[in-house]
């Protein structure tokens, strides 16, 4: 049975979002997979969530991304299951998995885009939120 949005909780959107976000390109690479794992770990939004339930969780988002209207349904419900105080948080959680394999390709930028705008994050609060990002995930590696 298809997840409706009311049934969504907060933490299961935030990872609707990263599934979805990291699927984009057309795929999952192992790093956005470790990265959502660490985001689940990390988070105290997560604290109280079993992490042997993401694959689930992860399988359910793919389902409604694959049914007629996916990505709309997806948008909708997430955004319906999260507090307007989430919002940067999920935000913030996107941007790290799709930054984690440090490229983004055009795809996984309009993903950016549309969840910044169904969540109702500012132009500001994205730019710092993936200026973070862009420090996390710096090596010792000179960029180019």
């Amino acid at each position: 049975m298809a997840t409706t949005p009311a049934q969504l909780t907060p933490q299961e959107a935030i990872i609707y979002l990263m599934v979805t976000a990291s699927a984009s390109d057309g795929s999952i690479n192992a790093v956005e997979l470790r990265t959502i794992g660490r985001v689940v770990r990390s988070f105290p939004l997560f604290s109280n969530e079993d992490e042997q339930t993401l694959v689930q969780i992860a399988e359910r988002a793919g389902e409604m991304m694959g049914s007629d209207g996916g990505l709309r349904k997806v948008m909708d419900a997430c955004a319906a299951a999260l507090p307007e105080h989430l919002g940067e948080t999920a935000y913030a959680a996107v941007v790290d998995v799709v930054t984690a394999d440090e490229s983004l390709n055009l795809e996984e930028i309009r993903m950016l885009e549309l969840i910044r705008d169904a969540l109702g994050v500012s132009d500001e609060g994205a730019a710092a939120i993936e200026h973070a990002a862009r420090a996390r995930h710096m090596t010792l590696e000179v960029p180019a």
